[in-house]
């Protein structure tokens, strides 16, 4: 049960971009498991990919496509993840491209494959191929939310939201989508998220603008501590808002880059709350740190804890497995006796031991609610930095153990 994520919002328009989904059939019937998302011509694009070194067909041909054209067109289909499939998947990917292509009338490099799901089983394209003319007869400017439905695997609830900011007295207006739940530490943007302004933007001020969004929202949550073969995050700016941004610096660059990066952290942290089998939303705070990497180091290492995480799903204030957590961080730490430990609140431990205030009481209570702050202050200096992820539940067991059957 997805821990407290709105209801999804209603996402308007993006002039210059219309969304087609369907049920394909692509890997169980009657399932909304495949998107075209087109874009006008003129429309720019910005992309982060998974840095796993098994990168899926899709990435592969992605990426290559994006380094020729800017796109016309984005395939995205759920059910598999067309990785770990050789040359095999790389002309799969392509396939779909083709059929995209030949129903947009625009050449297969403007058309940007993405996949998830089950890795290495070949992605059945019959299926694909045959389900594209019917998605791209079905777009709209306002299919936000019927993609949002058709991208998902074991999400429990859609995730999008909407922003919008004054560029030049221009009113400009983003969107997005995402999907993701399980095999969430991401080590690039997220699972698979599609996001769209009206604003115009050369790619090279776009591709600033998202790499300056993700590093605090979707490159700061986990899961899992596992990261996918099949990540990524596209912006696609159309231009028709009239607003046009000029330099990736100034006040409205900034003024952009916060509405992208507040819209990042509203899907990037929605995956975390509907992570696989989550009960509570934990976000993870460091201070103190020598620096704001090594705040960083720490924040990830108690995120991507199973003994942290197994603790918190019982409400169990078990500040050990926090200092533990920070004690085996690989970072520098000059006196230990500096730290202190906070839980929701509640200080639990400070100068080398717990604190004499603290009872057990106080943090089962501080504990049992559905969403937590861990707030570690190191003590070492001024760097600082945020983490999100969730707890693990005997359900993460259960929806993993039985994923492919």
């Amino acid at each position: 049960m997805a821990v407290g994520v709105r209801a999804m919002p209603p996402l308007g328009v993006i002039a210059g971009v219309r969304l087609g989904t369907v049920a394909a059939g692509i890997r169980k019937a009657a399932r909304r498991d495949l998107v075209v998302i087109q874009c006008a011509p003129g429309t720019t694009a910005a992309a982060v990919f998974t840095q796993s070194h098994f990168a899926a067909a899709p990435v592969i041909v992605a990426k290559e496509h994006l380094r020729a054209c800017e796109p016309r067109a984005l395939v995205i289909n759920t059910g598999y993840a067309n990785a770990a499939t050789g040359a095999a998947g790389l002309e799969d990917a392509r396939s779909c491209c083709v059929a995209v292509a030949e129903a947009l009338e625009c050449r297969v490099q403007e058309v940007l494959p993405f996949s998830t799901g089950v890795i290495g089983e070949r992605l059945p394209v019959a299926a694909v191929v045959a389900g594209i003319p019917a998605a791209v007869a079905a777009a709209t400017e306002d299919g936000w939310a019927d993609a949002a439905f058709g991208i998902m695997t074991t999400d429990t609830v859609p995730k999008a939201g909407v922003q919008e900011v004054s560029i030049g007295g221009v009113s400009v207006h983003l969107a997005g989508i995402a999907k993701g739940s399980g095999m969430i530490h991401p080590n690039m943007a997220t699972m698979l998220s599609f996001v769209a302004t009206d604003v115009e933007a050369p790619r090279p001020i776009l591709q600033a603008a998202l790499e300056r969004a993700v590093k605090t929202t979707f490159n700061a949550i986990s899961v899992d501590g596992d990261t996918s073969t099949n990540d990524a995050l596209v912006v696609l700016a159309t231009g028709r808002s009239g607003a046009r941004l000029t330099a990736a610096e100034g006040p409205e660059f900034t003024a952009f880059c916060d509405a992208l990066e507040r819209l990042c952290a509203e899907l990037a942290q929605a995956i975390v709350r509907d992570g696989e089998g989550a009960t509570k939303f934990v976000r993870v705070e460091i201070s103190g740190a020598r620096s704001d990497g090594e705040a960083r180091v720490v924040a990830d290492t108690i995120a991507g804890s199973p003994l942290v995480k197994t603790a918190l799903f019982a409400s169990d204030p078990n500040w050990g497995r926090i200092l533990m957590a920070v004690g085996r961080a690989p970072i520098r730490l000059d006196d230990a006796n500096r730290v202190v430990v906070h839980l929701n609140g509640v200080r639990v431990f400070r100068q080398g031991m717990v604190d004499p205030d603290y009872r057990e009481e106080m943090g089962q209570k501080a504990l049992a609610g559905d969403e937590i702050v861990v707030a570690v202050d190191l003590g070492q200096g001024v760097g600082r930095a945020a983490v999100h992820t969730c707890d693990f539940s005997y359900d993460y067991v259960r929806i993993n153990g039985s994923y492919r059957t």
